[in-house]
């Protein structure tokens, strides 16, 4: 019985990419497909140094602000000593997504385990949601019902966090904020600098006045930017969970573009997604005039998506106008005349020449 056998490290792809390095195969269905090189320009190793370095200076304050927070009764800093704690949790996650999603594809997961980021970074936002809905709970109630607050303590302790803050965020920035599991590390962290800041404040104000609701005021700020932050994470992340086009890219757009290109007549079945963040990909079926040169076509055309659009991630499948025997699979009809599409159950708009619908 014929067979073959074929090493999994022999063709594995470290996906540690260092700074410039790029690659690039060719596959496909029709008469040709590919993909072009993609590069990326922070290594993980960078990335990991820095996330451990944030993760070290956040764990240590965190520690002591739980034992000032309950010692002068403030919900500011105990708020501010929660959300630390989800930083930290959120670091120690895109740590171990970063580590997944660095294992090469092999198997049943074909990109990998890329998303893993995607993952950590929906998490991340969900996790800013959750926090923020208890903490406003809490806030309310101390603005009806105050308690007695100790503003010297509140205010010192605010003012060393912003110290520490700014270092870890200073790190964090260090870091490839392109990789949404990056940034939403990066947002747990500068969410908690400006509750610092306005922690400080409200210490202030509490010390100068005796105004105990400035500390519940203090409180209501942050859930409002922990709030921001959450949502664009679990929005971003959704998108591309569900195969949204990266945002500012806009599929019409582009296969109105490719069907510029001399020699092509139709574009359909056009995709465009993430695989994760910072990574797009395409595919798309080409038909091209009969007789015409379809390798050339899709090298132009590849060459178009990587330098106008980026997209350096493409499979295009391309054939000509007609030339299936039947007739009818590959000839074109006009527009709205069903039977003789390409696709009896299209994946979106057919895009030609010319003014046509999407």
């Amino acid at each position: 019985m014929a067979g073959h056998e074929h090493s999994h490290d022999d063709h594995a792809h470290d996906q540690q990419h260092s700074p410039g390095h790029a690659h690039g195969h060719a596959h496909g269905s029709g008469h040709g497909g590919g993909h072009g090189g993609h590069s990326h320009g922070v290594s993980a190793d960078a990335d990991r140094r820095w996330l451990l370095s944030a993760l070290a200076l956040i764990v240590v304050f965190m520690a002591g602000e739980v034992v000032v927070g309950f010692a002068a009764q403030s919900l500011a800093l105990i708020s501010d000593a929660a959300h630390m704690l989800t930083d930290a949790a959120s670091i120690v996650l895109a740590l171990i997504a970063m580590r997944l999603a660095a294992r090469p594809a092999r198997g049943g997961y074909t990109y990998g385990l890329k998303r893993a980021e995607i993952l950590s970074a929906q998490a991340n936002g969900v996790t800013l949601l959750v926090l923020s809905a208890w903490l406003g709970y809490e806030a309310v109630a101390r603005l009806i019902e105050p308690p007695e607050v100790t503003g010297s303590l509140v205010l010192v302790t605010a003012l060393i966090g912003i110290v520490v803050n700014l270092a870890a965020t200073w790190c964090m920035s260090k870091a490839n904020r392109s990789s949404l599991n990056v940034e939403g590390a990066f947002q747990h962290v500068l969410t908690d600098l400006y509750a610092f800041i306005a922690t400080a404040v409200a210490g202030l104000v509490v010390l100068l006045t005796g105004f105990a609701r400035a500390d519940a005021i203090a409180s209501l700020i942050v859930v409002a930017l922990m709030l921001k932050a959450g949502i664009a994470l679990v929005r971003d992340s959704g998108r591309i969970f569900l195969e949204a086009a990266p945002a500012g890219i806009d599929p019409d757009a582009v296969a109105d573009r490719m069907v510029t290109e001399p020699l092509v007549e139709e574009i359909h079945d056009l995709h465009i997604w993430e695989i994760t963040s910072g990574q797009p990909a395409l595919s798309a079926h080409i038909l091209v005039t009969p007789g015409g040169d379809c390798h050339a076509v899709r090298r132009q055309l590849q060459r178009r998506l990587a330098d106008e659009y980026g997209i350096t991630h493409s499979t295009l499948q391309v054939d000509h106008v007609g030339e299936d025997e039947a007739g009818a699979l590959l000839q074109i009809s006009a527009p709205g005349d069903t039977a003789a599409e390409h696709c009896a159950d299209a994946h979106g708009p057919v895009h030609r020449a010319g003014p046509h619908e999407h």
